[in-house]
């Protein structure tokens, strides 16, 4: 396993970059409403959504299931291969993987999740939550779908979109949504965070070593770990050459 998920925080309160926005999202997890986590690439917003997830649900929100969605494409039913992260509770995708098709990927999804809703300990029919990564690659067509069907499903299907940039996506999705924007981790927490990893791998590096890699990383925490990962790997291969 690598290292950006070997250490990936499970739950909320174990989560050391971006407290504050820990400690709101604990508030919803009673009653999670449309949620929209926006900011740059390997800031934290997946670390923060699978540890939103796992709070409501347990851990059973990592389970991966491969699933080929048959989609109704208007005229006709198409295939729709597209990998999906799901349980009882939740899916998550990529639609705009789907292309052109994507419009009808998130009509079709949205309204099979809503069709079979999980049972709560009370015997109530209860929500799953739908993940749906880049939403700012989405289709304009898409976009607009999704506005149409966020709160005619809103009982039954919760949504968390995820974004680079909140000013692809249109007003009328982002006015839906509680907007949750996640800026780019300082460069002292990335160095606290890869100095717990190398803690807890036993490593041992020149002193400076971890400074220069977050220096390098612009800020993107997943890009740091990756790359101090690698480093690690390339240090083995050195020791063991020869052997």
């Amino acid at each position: 396993m690598l290292w950006v998920d070997k250490y990936r925080p499970k739950t909320l309160d174990k989560v050391t970059v971006h407290q504050d926005v820990a400690q709101n999202l604990r508030k919803l997890v009673s009653d999670c409403p449309l949620l929209h986590f926006y900011g740059p690439s390997g800031s934290g917003k997946k670390t923060l959504i699978m540890a939103l997830l796992r709070q409501i649900f347990g851990p059973s929100a990592d389970k991966v299931e491969n699933k080929i969605w048959k989609v109704d494409a208007g005229t006709r039913t198409i295939d729709v291969e597209l990998t999906t992260l799901s349980n009882t509770h939740h899916v998550e995708l990529n639609p705009s993987d789907a292309g052109f098709q994507d419009r009808y990927v998130v009509q079709e999804i949205i309204k099979e999740m809503a069709k079979n809703r999980p049972i709560d300990t009370k015997g109530k029919k209860g929500f799953k939550v739908l993940v749906l990564n880049e939403v700012d690659k989405l289709s304009r067509e898409a976009q607009q779908s999704l506005r149409r069907i966020m709160e005619k499903y809103r009982a039954s299907c919760r949504l968390i979109l995820c974004s680079n940039s909140s000013s692809k996506v249109t007003v009328a999705v982002r006015s839906r949504c509680l907007n949750v924007r996640i800026n780019a981790p300082m460069e002292e927490e990335i160095v606290s965070v890869l100095e717990f990893v190398s803690k807890k791998e036993g490593l041992q590096f020149p002193q400076g070593f971890v400074a220069r890699i977050v220096e390098k990383s612009s800020r993107n925490l997943r890009r740091a770990i990756l790359t101090f990962e690698s480093c690690r790997v390339q240090q083995l291969s050195s020791l063991t050459a020869g052997y």
